[in-house]
C-alpha cells in the first residue's frame, strides 16, 4: 500500500511539475496564437469576397501584399528581432500583433453594417479606402505574426530547450502537431458561427477572442521568462558587456602611456567624423536596405545554406491543400464533404510525419532523418507523376496552357450570347435534371485518387523535412543572427510560394495541370538533391550507414560542410 501511494504521489508530482512548467506555457502560449491566427487567415479571405460582390479581387490583392512585404522585409523583421531583448520582441509583436487584428475586425463590422452608406459617398471612394485600411491592417498582423512566429518557435524554444538537443526536437515536434491541429479546426470552429449567423458576428468573435488570448498569452510569455533566466542574456548583450571591458582596459593603458596631444586630437577628429557620417541623413535612410543586403549575405554564408534554400524549394508546388488543388478537384467531381475527409487525413498524416521526425532522429541522427524524409516524399509524389496519365486526367498537350490567358487579353470572339430565350426559361424551369446533365461527366476518378493519395501520404516525409530542417537553422545559427537569418528563410519561401501562384495564373486551365503537377515534383527534387548536397558534405559516406551504433555523436557534431556555394 505504501508503495502504491508513493508511486501515485510521484505520478501526481510529474503532472503537476509538467502542468506548470516553461516548457507546457510555451505550448499554451502557442496553441492560442496559432488558434487565433489560423481563425483570422481564413476569415479574412471569407470577408472580402464577401464584401466584394463574391469576387476574388480583394482577396488576391490581400495575398500579394502579404507575401510581398515577408519578401521585402523578413530580413528586416529578423534583425529587429536579433538587436532587442526577447520579452520586449515578444511583447511587442504580440500586442501589435493582436491589436491589429481586433481594430481589422471592428472596422469589418463597421463596413458590413455601413456598406451602402459608405459607397453613396464621395462616389465609392470612402468605401475603397476602408478596403486599402483593411488590407493593410491586416498586413501589419501578419509581419508582427512573423516575428512572434521566429522569436518564440525559433529562439525562445532553442533556450528553453537548453543543450538538450533529443528534447529541442521534441519541442519542435509538438508545435507542430498544434500547428496541424489548429490549422484543420480553427477554420472549421470560425466557419460554423460565420454560416449560422453572420459575417459581422463572426468578425466581433473574432475580435473578442484576440482581446482575451492577447492578455493570457501576455500573461504566459512573462511567466516562462521569469522561470527561464537564459533569456534574459542575448549574445548581442554578452558582446557589449566584453567590448565595454576592453575599452576600460584600453583606456587604463592609455593613461599609462600619456600619448601627445596630436595623437589625441587626431583620434579625436576621426572619431567625430565617424560619428556624424553614422548620424547623416543618408546613413539612416540606407540603413533598412543594407540591413536587407547584410541579411541575404549572412543567409548565403551559412553551412546550412543549402538545406534552407531545399526547404525554400517545397514551397514551389501545387501539391497541397490550397485553393489551387481545391479548385482543380472540383473540377474532377469531388464534392465539398469529400474534400473535408481528405484533408481530414492530410493532418492525420503530417501529425505521423512530427512522430517519424522524432523517432528516426533518435535511430539515425539529425541530418540523415532529413535524406530519409526527403526520400520518402518523393516516393509519395511519385504517384502524383503516375496520376497524370492515369484514365480520367484531364491533360490535354493539344490544348495551350495560355490558353485562358490569351483569352482574356487578346479578347475571344465566341463567346456566347447572353440573350435571354423563351426556351432558356423552359430549361430554367426543368433545371434539377437538366442542369446535371449538362454538367461535365467525370470519365473515371482514377486519376484524381492515385493524385490526392500521393499528395496525402507526401505529408509525412514533408513534416518530418521540415522539422529537421527548422532544427539544422537552430542547432546551426548563431544566437546574435537567428532572427535575421529565419526572416531571409521566411522570405525565401514566400518568394517560391509566390512563383508557384503565378505559374498558375499562366496556366489556369484544368488541361494544364497535369503540367504544373509535373513541374512542382521536379522543384520538389531539386529541393531534396540541394539538401543531399548539404548532407553528404556534413557526413560523407556515413549519410548511407542510416543505423549507426552511435549516431548521437554524428548529429550533434557533425564535420562542417565546406563553404563552397558552387
Amino acid at each position: 500500500m505504501a508503495l502504491q501511494a508513493e508511486s501515485k504521489k510521484s505520478c501526481c508530482d510529474s503532472v503537476t511539475d509538467y502542468f506548470t512548467s516553461a516548457k507546457f506555457f510555451i505550448y499554451l502560449g502557442h496553441a492560442l496564437s496559432t488558434w487565433g491566427d489560423r481563425m483570422w487567415h481564413f476569415a479574412v479571405a471569407v470577408f472580402l469576397v464577401e464584401l466584394y460582390g463574391n469576387s476574388l479581387l480583394l482577396t488576391a490583392v490581400y495575398g500579394l501584399v502579404v507575401a510581398g512585404s515577408v519578401l521585402l522585409l523578413g530580413a528586416i523583421i529578423g534583425d529587429w528581432v536579433d538587436k532587442n531583448a526577447r520579452l520586449k520582441v515578444a511583447q511587442t509583436s504580440l500586442i501589435v500583433q493582436n491589436s491589429a487584428v481586433i481594430l481589422c475586425g471592428i472596422l469589418l463590422m463597421v463596413i458590413f453594417l455601413c456598406k451602402v452608406q459608405l459607397s453613396s459617398l464621395f462616389n465609392g471612394w470612402l468605401l475603397t479606402l476602408c478596403y486599402i485600411l483593411v488590407i493593410s491592417i491586416a498586413n501589419i498582423a501578419n509581419l508582427a505574426s512573423t516575428a512572434t512566429a521566429i522569436t518564440i518557435q525559433r529562439d525562445w524554444i532553442v533556450v528553453v530547450a537548453g543543450e538538450d538537443r533529443s528534447r529541442l526536437a521534441d519541442m519542435n515536434a509538438t508545435v507542430r502537431r498544434i500547428d496541424q491541429l489548429t490549422n484543420i479546426l480553427a477554420p472549421l470552429a470560425v466557419g460554423q458561427i460565420i454560416t449560422f449567423t453572420s459575417p459581422m458576428a463572426g468578425c466581433g468573435f473574432i475580435a473578442g477572442w484576440n482581446l482575451c488570448s492577447m492578455c493570457l498569452e501576455y500573461f504566459l510569455l512573462w511567466k516562462v521568462y521569469q522561470m527561464t533566466p537564459a533569456l534574459a542574456i542575448k549574445t548581442s548583450q554578452k558582446e557589449d558587456e566584453q567590448e565595454l571591458k576592453q575599452l576600460n582596459v584600453q583606456k587604463d593603458v592609455e593613461a599609462v602611456q600619456k600619448p601627445s596631444e596630436s595623437s589625441e586630437l587626431m583620434s579625436g577628429v576621426a572619431e567625430a567624423s565617424s560619428v556624424e557620417k553614422k548620424n547623416g541623413c543618408c546613413y539612416n535612410i540606407t540603413e533598412p536596405f543594407r540591413t536587407l543586403r547584410d541579411g541575404w549575405v549572412a543567409y548565403y554564408n551559412q553551412p546550412i545554406f543549402f538545406a534552407g534554400m531545399s526547404l525554400a524549394f517545397l514551397y514551389m508546388t501545387v501539391l497541397g491543400f490550397d485553393c489551387i488543388t481545391t479548385g482543380f478537384a472540383y473540377t474532377q467531381g469531388l464534392n465539398g464533404s469529400i474534400l473535408s475527409l481528405l484533408m481530414g487525413a492530410s493532418a492525420i498524416t503530417g501529425i505521423l510525419g512530427t512522430m517519424a521526425f522524432t523517432w528516426i532522429r533518435k535511430r539515425c541522427g539529425l541530418v540523415r532523418t532529413g535524406f530519409i524524409s526527403g526520400v520518402a516524399q518523393i516516393s509519395c509524389l511519385a504517384l502524383c507523376v503516375v496520376s497524370v496519365f492515369m484514365p480520367g486526367s484531364p491533360l490535354d498537350l493539344t490544348v495551350s496552357p495560355f490558353q485562358d490567358i490569351t483569352s482574356h487579353f487578346m479578347g475571344d470572339s465566341s463567346l456566347p450570347e447572353a440573350n435571354p430565350t423563351t426556351d432558356s426559361f423552359i430549361n430554367r424551369s426543368t433545371s434539377a435534371y437538366e442542369i446535371e446533365e449538362m454538367k461535365p461527366q467525370v470519365v473515371s476518378y482514377l486519376s484524381v485518387s492515385f493524385l490526392f493519395a500521393g499528395v496525402i501520404a507526401a505529408r509525412v516525409g514533408l513534416w518530418s523535412f521540415d522539422l529537421t530542417v527548422t532544427q539544422l537553422i537552430q542547432e546551426n545559427v548563431i544566437e546574435s543572427e537567428r532572427g535575421v537569418i529565419n526572416g531571409v528563410q521566411n522570405s525565401m519561401n514566400y518568394l517560391l510560394d509566390l512563383l508557384h501562384f503565378i505559374m498558375v495564373i499562366l496556366a489556369p486551365n484544368p488541361e494544364a495541370f497535369g503540367l504544373l503537377v509535373i513541374i512542382s515534383v521536379s522543384f520538389v527534387v531539386m529541393g531534396h538533391m540541394m539538401y543531399f548536397r548539404y548532407a553528404y558534405k556534413t557526413l560523407r559516406s556515413r549519410l548511407f550507414l542510416c543505423f549507426s551504433s552511435d549516431p548521437k555523436n554524428e548529429t550533434d557534431n557533425p564535420s562542417p560542410p565546406e563553404s563552397d556555394k558552387v
